[in-house]
């Protein structure tokens, strides 16, 4: 055995490294005691975060409890909003050409009579000539469309904190949310050092000794978490770690960003917009005070100027009024993000295209890894090795589910839309599992990792995609009944019904968290929730050529 670990050294500031330091002070140190673990985070005054703008996943919230964060404080500071699920627009065609819309929720549909609500809604709902008739697998199991139609809060006002009546996550400033999280952790016994790193030191085994700091001189180092983004300075430069890339299956590898002001600063949509455009694909993330915006793009078929003259047609913007900034993308993952005594963490591990909003939860996630397999000064391998086993599942499941979003596109107006459907490879195991699911809804067995995507989800973007026609049979259809369709979808829609009447508008709700006022207004006082037939009050998800060289930053935002 060896000794225990008393020093951990994070390098990188922004979002990864002030989460892990906070995340890491709530699992070791207890705020009464001398901490257990001394903590030190070095962070560059000469390098700057992205900051552009950051979606999450339904965890977050989680996460923001579990570090003891106010969520009140949270709203006021970061300029938050709440995010209901992600509405995807223009990936498909109908065939007349116009686009398809649909979204992507926080909530799931419960079971009927054992049976998934998907199969019900395919068997009866999509082709019925009654009131049992819905238009979509969102309108036939959660309340998800209307809460983001109506532009609803997830909670009523006066509810505490972290209360829900929908799943929720977050939508958020990611250079005020490093602001925040720098100002608790230091708070907490995070020592916070301002200095560049101009070299990094191995011993005899490989292992980093030390670092040498412009200023202070030689830092010594007992274990190191490498949060310096896409420039890998410890994990790739120093250690040598290979990085694997995505991008024969992803084209993807520039982004433009931007941000913008409100049309109308009530009009608070609580959803995440992605809208396909002819090289990639645009995101809006509704702030509390502006919209974080950009592109997400192939650099093989547009240039950085065609990019930004086609997102600022598609924005209503001139070059004037508008200078996005582009920001090359690495994506793919390191082979081992766990190696010796260097830990990977956040851009410098990897990165997927930010089309599912991943990378807050990836870093939350390689924290909590790191504390359940955490090693002593010997480094037992077989720590490392099934840290690094758990890394590889989630990045590749969080690329498959990305892919799906590409192969199952039917646009053909562009090169680009067009190759990304049939020239590029699917990974064995989705391939696989299309095939499967031509006859077959989705379950949970059919995923190899089910850490931060479900069943629930593939099912999602199987119907919204049109992947299952309006006359597609399953062969399992014939032990459902229609009556139990009736009763369901009717007893959903009243429980709808009421729940939109209870929920406050999004802008008002935000307009008191940050206000800090504690009592409900009169409406709302002794309004129970209203929990719906056929919805989960879980969060489905946890949820329940390479690209050129990045400049210097540390972990930002990119969604």
């Amino acid at each position: 055995m060896g000794q225990p670990i008393k020093n951990i050294t994070i390098v990188g500031g922004g979002t990864a490294g002030w989460l892990a330091a906070n995340l890491l002070t709530s699992y070791f140190n207890n705020p009464s005691e001398p901490p257990r673990i001394k903590i030190t985070l070095i962070e560059s005054p000469n390098i700057k975060t992205v900051g552009v703008g950051e979606a999450t996943v339904p965890g977050m919230p989680r996460m923001l409890k579990h570090m003891g964060i106010n969520e009140r404080e949270f709203f006021r500071r970061c300029n938050a909003s709440f995010k209901l699920g992600v509405n995807f627009i223009n990936w498909n065609h109908r065939e007349d050409g116009s686009p398809v819309s649909y979204v992507n929720p926080f909530n799931s549909g419960a079971p009927i009579r054992g049976h998934s609500p998907a199969q019900y809604f395919q068997a009866f709902g999509r082709n019925a000539e009654d009131d049992t008739r819905a238009h979509d697998i969102i309108e036939a199991t959660c309340p998800a469309r209307e809460a983001i139609t109506y532009k609803k809060g997830p909670r009523i006002i006066g509810g505490e904190d972290y209360s829900k009546q929908l799943g929720y996550a977050y939508h958020l400033d990611a250079g005020l949310f490093a602001e925040l999280l720098r100002d608790v952790g230091t708070e907490r016994g995070v020592v916070h050092i301002r200095d560049d790193v101009v070299d990094v030191n191995l011993d005899d085994r490989g292992f980093v000794k030390s670092l040498t700091l412009k200023d202070m001189g030689e830092h010594p180092i007992e274990f190191v978490i490498d949060c310096t983004g896409f420039r890998g300075l410890i994990i790739n430069q120093a250690l040598g770690e290979e990085f694997i890339p995505y991008n024969n299956f992803l084209m993807n590898d520039r982004a433009l960003a931007v941000q913008i002001p409100h049309k109308d600063p009530t009009d608070l949509e609580p959803c995440t917009r992605s809208t396909a455009l002819g090289a990639g694909w645009a995101w809006n993330v509704p702030l509390h005070s502006r919209v974080g915006t950009g592109y997400v793009f192939s650099s093989a078929h547009r240039t950085d100027e065609e990019a930004t003259k086609e997102f600022l047609a598609y924005l209503g913007l001139t070059e004037d009024e508008a200078q996005p900034r582009a920001i090359p993308i690495r994506v793919g993952r390191t082979k081992r993000a766990f190696v010796k005594n260097c830990l990977a963490l956040g851009l410098s591990s990897g990165f997927i295209e930010p089309l599912e909003s991943t990378a807050i939860y990836m870093i939350e996630m390689g924290i909590r890894w790191l504390f359940n397999y955490f090693p002593d000064t010997n480094f037992d391998p077989a720590l490392t090795n099934r840290y690094n086993k758990v890394s590889t599942q989630l990045y590749d499941e969080v690329r498959d589910f990305i892919v799906l979003h590409y192969t199952l596109s039917n646009r053909t107006d562009s090169d680009y839309w067009n190759a990304a459907r049939e020239d590029m490879p699917v990974p064995d195991r989705l391939a696989e599992n299309l095939e499967i699911w031509k006859s077959a809804l989705p379950i949970q067995y059919d995923l190899e990792s089910e850490q931060l995507f479900t069943f629930w989800n593939y099912k999602v973007i199987l119907f919204g995609k049109g992947f299952y026609a309006p006359d597609h049979v399953f062969p399992s259809a014939g032990g459902l009944r229609k009556e139990d369709w009736a009763d369901y979808i009717r007893a959903l829609r009243s429980n709808k019904r009421k729940l939109m009447s209870q929920l406050p508008g999004h802008h008002e709700l935000l307009t008191h968290l940050r206000s800090g006022e504690d009592a409900p207004p009169a409406w709302a006082q002794g309004k129970s929730t209203v929990q719906l037939p056929g919805l989960s009050s879980d969060d489905p998800t946890v949820r329940k050529a390479p690209p050129p060289p990045a400049p210097p930053m540390d972990d930002g935002a990119l969604l």
